[in-house]
């Protein structure tokens, strides 16, 4: 029997806790003041850079969906075990609204610790108190005995037992279908935000030439039969998103500042209407992920709306032997660079003539030419100028850190298209940063002989990709191969190798027919 009521006090408690993870999403949504929030951050920055490394290379996008299963589990487990405590006070006192009350001001303690909001915290104690208030009534409460005084051997005390257990069982099941309809509530009541959307966001700050910018780009494109295929700018909600959590930040134009400290002659800090009243430029730029395979989806090109990082720079009047500077965003995240390097970049508050969408670092991010995505800080705060180098985020964890770009040219299924006339046209994007693209050469019989492909117009963007095309006749299935070369006239490398730590490397090869 006690066996019984354990397991049954541990699915209740479960219960409660689901409760209670329900109870905050339906308050706060998919925001940073949700109770997983921290807890999923806290394992993002405990996990071993082996293991993160490891991830990334055999698991992919689906590591985001393990490390946050894991924050659930572990937050929910965490109300459960203060659910059940409650439970068995409320057992040894038979009172369920001392084992209740108790229940929810330790939830509510417990979620206000975590997320630092007390009045958001009680999203979570007051379903988990409610929860512990139902299943923690003692049988009698529910069922009262009926004594039989015609029977005197006992069978009446057996027949209010079972009934008292029956009553305790539907009292649990009940518990447990209402916490399951709360949850499905709270999903319906607060849907997921589409971040990355591209409709509801509002214009770009002053982006008046941005129309202009992106028709001049995408008039750029290569024509292509391939219709999956991206032209010259992708879509904001095509744009490739990686971050080192779940949970963006929330962060408003009127709240956001950006603070130089450090090494300087004097700290400094810009609001937002003060940044957006600096010269604008549209820039066209290319952004990489560092731990995508060779032939990966994660390299897009849009046109960003902001102001040069320069004039900024010189202002705080950099000093002694400051050459290199830690960037610092909202998320935690953190990446160093050289000075001279930094001073090359860009402080983007638009894209594509919308403002910056949250995802992409809503209000400002940073955009430092021709190195991999990985360094261009998200919802950046602080610029901190040092005279001692320091490792960032990634370097902690066994990557490269802010390394430039690798040349890379791309064919992704879409771009492999069969003509009306039998033909096969190859089609995709080049890209190597800075050094710019100088032309792609297409093998079609495994690499004994090469082909210069049709490319796009040259943009006059600094780090940008470029289109190629080729159409071949085929003869039976055909082993293609791609490869860059840069404005430098280095070839792509051709040894391959995995992501992790300096970027893929290798040629792409398909075959086709």
């Amino acid at each position: 029997m006690i066996d019984v009521t354990e397991r049954r006090d541990a699915l209740l408690a479960t219960a409660a806790g689901t409760a209670g993870v329900a109870g905050s999403y339906l308050v706060t949504g998919w925001s940073p003041a949700f109770v997983v929030r921290p807890v999923d951050q806290a394992i993002v920055n405990l996990t071993p850079g082996p293991i993160v490394t490891f991830m990334i290379e055999n698991v992919g996008d689906a590591g985001h969906l393990i490390h946050i299963a894991m924050a659930f589990a572990a937050v929910i487990g965490l109300f459960a075990a203060v659910a059940f405590a409650g439970l068995q006070l409320s057992a040894r006192t038979e009172s369920s609204p001392v084992g209740a009350a108790a229940t929810g001001l330790a939830s509510w303690l417990l979620a206000a610790g975590l997320t630092g909001g007390p009045t958001q915290a009680l999203g979570v104690a007051l379903p988990a108190a409610v929860a512990v208030a139902i299943g923690g009534l003692p049988p009698d409460a529910s069922e009262p005995s009926s004594p039989d005084p015609a029977s005197g051997d006992g069978s009446s005390v057996a027949v209010d037992s079972t009934k008292a257990v029956d009553a305790v069982r539907r009292r649990t099941l009940g518990v447990v279908a209402a916490t399951f309809g709360f949850v499905v509530t709270a999903v319906i009541g607060r849907r997921l935000p589409d971040a990355d959307g591209d409709d509801t966001l509002a214009d770009a700050p002053r982006s008046e030439g941005a129309t202009e910018r992106l028709r001049e780009v995408g008039a750029a494109s290569l024509a292509v039969e391939s219709d999956g295929l991206l032209g010259m700018v992708s879509p904001i909600g095509e744009f490739y998103n990686v971050d080192i959590a779940e949970f963006d930040p929330e962060v408003t134009a009127a709240e956001w500042s950006l603070t130089f400290t450090g090494e300087t002659g004097g700290e400094r800090t810009v609001a937002f209407d003060e940044l957006t009243d600096r010269p604008v430029e549209h820039r066209a730029v290319t952004l990489r992920c560092v731990g995508e395979d060779l032939n990966g989806r994660k390299l897009d090109n849009a046109v960003w709306t902001g102001t040069p990082i320069r004039p900024l720079l010189e202002s705080v009047d950099p000093q002694g032997d400051c050459n290199c500077a830690m960037l610092r965003g909202e998320d935690g995240y953190y990446v160093q660079f050289p000075v001279d390097v930094l001073a090359d970049g860009f402080l983007a508050w638009g894209m594509n003539g919308k403002e910056l969408p949250p995802g992409h670092g809503h209000p400002v991010r940073v955009l430092i030419p021709g190195h991999w995505g990985e360094t261009n800080v998200k919802w950046l705060s602080e610029i901190e100028l040092l005279n001692v180098e320091e490792d960032g985020y990634w370097e902690e964890r066994g990557w490269e850190g802010t390394g430039e770009v690798k040349t890379v040219a791309k064919l992704w299924d879409e771009g492999i298209t069969e003509l009306d006339d039998g033909r096969i046209e190859l089609a995709g994007h080049a890209y190597a940063g800075t050094r710019g693209i100088e032309r792609v050469e297409v093998s079609t019989d495994g690499g004994d002989s090469w082909t210069d492909a049709a490319l796009s117009d040259p943009l006059p963007d600094a780090d940008v990709w470029r289109q190629w095309r080729h159409v071949f006749d085929p003869d039976g299935t055909s082993e293609v191969v791609v490869r860059a070369v840069d404005g430098e006239g280095n070839r792509q490398i051709r040894e391959p190798s995995d992501p992790s730590p300096t970027g893929a490397s290798g040629w792409v090869r398909r075959t086709v027919g």
